[in-house]
């Protein structure tokens, strides 16, 4: 089979390559100094943008499947870019090229409140972008819904150091749901021996336990048994946020997003449509990676 994937060699993009080794292969990379690494996986470099709809028709012409995704391009932390139209420009860009193209099947990524047309905050992003692929009608299109990502805990190891707390405007015994990108790419490549269906969603889970449950895991690992993940008030977080230099629009969708969470809105559906399997890594096995993180800060 003749797959073009996006995302290049990223947490999700290495991993699922490897796994599809046996496909005629395609990887889209800005990079051009990714493409000995991706010759050795024994795939074809695409180098390009995926700002430059031309360069996505070509890529993915002749192709039988396309893996897509919107790449974290934009900075959180810069005042001036406009995050939801830079993102819509893409997912234009992926939809445009789909068509000339004529793909008849694809995975693209997408996020766990994906189907929220409001009240998802940040997550307003994937809607935006699973509507755009939807006017594809002549395509096959699954859409993974993957829950949070497990390297988002990451950037609670400051806020650990300094105060001995996790803490956002969810936490407590509210649900987390974490994935592992290795997981996804197992998930990917599994959907990929499936037949087709003209519209198919799909979630993608490693491991879910409350807010608390996650900072005791995570404690332990680091030598900080009993830490735990404090609930803020929205607003309370909003202006952490923004005193930490994220741009207050940005600051406001991600308050926003976990707010939704927090109310148990945004995990509703997911709840209602679970997988029967999740994956393989558990917050006990990215723990350790956290751990050594931390130590290394």
């Amino acid at each position: 089979m003749k797959i073009v994937l996006t995302g290049s060699l990223g947490h999700i993009g290495l991993p699922l390559a490897q796994l599809l080794h046996h496909h005629d292969l395609t990887i889209v990379t800005s990079k051009e100094d990714r493409t000995a690494a991706i010759k050795a996986l024994g795939a074809t470099p695409a180098v390009g943008s995926i700002e430059d709809a031309d360069f996505l028709t070509r890529t993915f012409t002749g192709a039988d499947l396309v893996y897509t995704m919107i790449p974290p391009f934009v900075s959180y932390f810069d005042p001036n870019v406009d995050l939801y139209a830079e993102c819509q420009k893409v997912a234009d860009n992926l939809t445009q090229a789909i068509r000339q193209a004529g793909v008849k099947r694809v995975i693209h990524l997408s996020s766990i409140g994906a189907h929220l047309e409001h009240g998802s905050g940040l997550i307003k992003l994937h809607y935006n972008v699973e509507q755009a692929l939807n006017t594809l009608t002549d395509a096959d299109i699954t859409f993974m819904r993957a829950v949070g990502f497990y390297y988002n805990l990451y950037a609670f190891i400051g806020l650990i150091k300094q105060q001995g707390i996790m803490a956002s405007n969810t936490g407590g015994d509210d649900i987390a749901t974490w994935v592992a990108p290795s997981d996804i790419a197992a998930a990917i490549a599994d959907e990929i021996t499936l037949p087709a269906a003209h519209r198919r969603v799909r979630y993608v889970v490693s491991d879910e336990l409350t807010c608390n449950e996650t900072a005791q895991i995570i404690g332990e690992a680091i030598g900080k048994p009993g830490l735990q993940w404090i609930a803020l008030p929205n607003e309370q977080y909003l202006q952490g946020l923004i005193a930490a230099g994220m741009q207050p629009a940005i600051a406001q969708g991600m308050v926003e997003m976990y707010a939704s969470v927090h109310e148990g809105v945004l995990q509703a559906d997911y709840l209602k449509n679970r997988p029967a399997e999740f994956g393989k890594v558990k917050v006990k096995d990215f723990a350790k990676d956290f751990a050594n993180a931390f130590a290394a800060k």
